[in-house]
């Protein structure tokens, strides 16, 4: 894809995030579930590296390699006309600077960064090690002159016992992301918690991202809480699941 097109894609996707609130940007896998989005109407999609790697035969954590990922998304982000951002869950253990490279290379002009580094045992960074490799990201994308969209995820949430417990802890992380250049966060597990998304949504002052369910959740309940920014995960593709299972029944010996 030409570099101007990748910057006017990016810089349309930074506008979306300024006028809609909640901006919903479904998850799709692969080129039919991409059009099938943009045909219903949405200005922007998000790539999700679970359903990516369901598609594929795959193991999602990281169990694409990056050029693997890559060839995977270019033909879904030429096959639209929309911006389109990548989940690239911890980076695939690949530096920042080679991380951004080819996600611009392919025309991707958002990113989605965890801190649970699969490939590494799963082990969770640390607040200082995610904010330091989330400034990467933003400096290298300032240095190829593409306004990378860098979603900054946590998953302290989703690894507690008690998601209440680490909320304190959540939120400092989420804030040294917004301090390194996060352009909006991800913390992970709590949309069905009303308290919690209110407290980190007060918390910071860039876009909160929340997983959504497209049937069970309302779009209405997540902008009262304060949600600016909504993406399905594996969601879709799992009520797609289910609902192709109980078309097919009926025809099944």
């Amino acid at each position: 894809m030409a570099l101007h097109t990748t910057v006017e894609r990016a810089q349309r996707l930074k506008q979306l995030h300024a006028q809609d609130q909640p901006l919903v940007l479904p998850t799709v896998w692969d080129v039919w579930s991409a059009r099938t989005a943009v045909a219903a109407g949405f200005p922007a999609l998000t790539i999700g590296s679970h359903p990516l790697a369901d598609s594929r035969g795959a193991d999602d954590h990281e169990g694409q390699t990056f050029e693997e990922v890559l060839a995977a998304v270019g033909p879904i982000i030429a096959a639209v006309d929309v911006p389109v951002s990548v989940d690239l869950e911890a980076g695939y253990g690949q530096k920042p600077a080679d991380l951004v490279a080819g996600l611009i290379e392919v025309g991707g002009v958002g990113l989605n960064i965890e801190d649970t580094v699969h490939s590494d045992g799963g082990r969770v960074r640390g607040t200082d090690e995610h904010a330091n490799y989330v400034a990467g990201l933003r400096t290298a994308a300032d240095d190829a002159g593409v306004p990378v969209w860098v979603n900054g995820r946590t998953d302290l949430f989703m690894h507690a016992k008690d998601p209440s417990d680490v909320l304190d802890e959540a939120i400092e992380r989420l804030r040294a992301l917004v301090e390194a250049g996060a352009d909006s966060v991800y913390p992970v597990g709590i949309q069905d918690d009303d308290g919690l998304l209110t407290a980190v949504t007060g918390a910071v002052s860039v876009p909160v991202n929340s997983t959504a369910h497209p049937v069970r959740h309302d779009l209405d309940r997540f902008r009262r809480l304060g949600v600016r920014r909504i993406t399905y995960g594996p969601l879709l593709q799992l009520a797609m699941t289910d609902t192709m299972k109980d078309m097919l029944k009926p025809w099944a010996p």
